[in-house]
């Protein structure tokens, strides 16, 4: 079999939306064999993954310097013998290794970014209000400069419509109930212009436990201090419970994340990991915008929250310090309106189920 080695180390989220496409890529050319390489710690993301392809963590602290790149390359050569390499970084550290595989022979290909147009999107002034090509498509035209043009065949990383394996996450919550409502709220983002305040985002779980019966609300964090806020949530509101104080791990979160009803998420890896398994997100856009070319994986635009402002996006990332002072893009969205949003999502979850099940019998 040819072997393509593809890298991708970057951004969290950038690695999560590699996904579809790279298990398109895989699905559509059974006669290669992909190897991806990318961080230690997220090689559990790839749950089910396609049998052509392997993932392999890399801990790039190991090859620094001048010398690292080429040591990195000779080992995955050594052991690989790829006869294609894409990277979809084209950072430092990348640009190198892609280097020394262009000089040994071997075909490369590299992910292009659309620098222009993206100052033109986020500039204060002017803006030209026009979508980026997506992050996805990037990748896609990355295959397919390499010869391996995808189409898409993703269906969701457990398929269409199915759901991981409740047991993985047993030890933060019993298997669902019939009429149960299970809502995900992920309220965290690296940056601020991306962040739905928290007190605003408390009072979004407090509505949303009045008025829906039997609802149970799933708050997800990662770092140390978010744990604890959203443990202190958990002690608050008899329904709400925090799976991120458990540190289940990618294969476990993935899996309750496909048995929620609807999430709540910021702009952030949330939402991505949410739409890989096909749950319907409600997302709060600030800083950013959908046209920034991050949108997660065929998710409905229709419930994203945004306000029409002149200003936004001012930045691609949100990492932007704002320069009204006030983040006035998140501050000024009613909890009332979030939490209406999130409703009318279940609303349209709870149409489609009865239609499946219509259609069954």
């Amino acid at each position: 079999m040819d072997r393509v080695i593809v890298f991708k180390f970057r951004e969290f989220t950038d690695v999560v939306m590699t996904i579809p496409v790279l298990y398109s890529a895989c699905l559509g050319h059974r006669s290669h064999e992909f190897v991806l390489v990318t961080r230690e710690s997220l090689v559990d993301l790839f749950v089910n993954p396609p049998a052509n392809l392997k993932v392999i963590g890399v801990n790039l602290n190991n090859y620094r310097g001048i010398g690292g790149p080429l040591r990195l390359w000779r080992e995955l050569r050594q052991a690989y013998n790829p006869s294609g390499v894409i990277d979809l970084d084209v950072d430092m550290a990348t640009r190198l290794v892609t280097l020394c595989a262009r000089m040994s022979g071997v075909k490369t290909s590299t992910v292009t970014h659309p620098h222009r147009h993206a100052r033109q999107l986020t500039r204060p002034m002017n803006k030209v209000m026009l979508p980026l090509v997506s992050a996805r498509a990037r990748y896609r035209e990355a295959f397919f400069r390499a010869g391996l043009p995808v189409q898409e065949r993703f269906e969701g990383l457990y398929g269409r419509g199915g759901r991981g394996n409740s047991s993985l996450f047993s030890a933060v919550s019993d298997a669902r109930c019939p009429g149960d409502v299970w809502i995900g709220i992920a309220p965290f983002a690296k940056h601020r212009g991306k962040s739905y305040p928290l007190e605003l985002v408390e009072e979004v779980v407090a509505i949303l436990g009045r008025e829906i019966a039997d609802v149970k609300v799933f708050l997800f964090g990662g770092g140390d201090d978010e744990c604890k806020i959203l443990a202190g949530w958990a002690q608050i509101y008899g329904f709400a419970m925090s799976p991120a104080v458990a540190r289940m791990g990618f294969p476990a979160e993935l899996s309750l994340l496909s048995h929620i009803d609807v999430m709540l998420t910021m702009d952030s890896a949330n939402m991505h990991l949410a739409s890989l398994v096909g749950t319907k997100c409600v997302t709060m856009w600030g800083a950013t915008h959908p046209y920034c070319g991050y949108k997660g994986w065929h998710q409905d635009e229709s419930l994203n929250l945004s306000l029409p402002m002149p200003c936004r996006p001012c930045s691609l990332y949100g990492d932007k310090l704002c320069h009204r002072g006030d983040y006035h893009c998140l501050t000024a969205i009613k909890p009332r309106v979030v939490a209406d949003r999130v409703k009318l999502a279940l609303d349209d979850v709870k149409m489609k189920k009865t239609n499946f099940q219509g259609n069954q019998k």
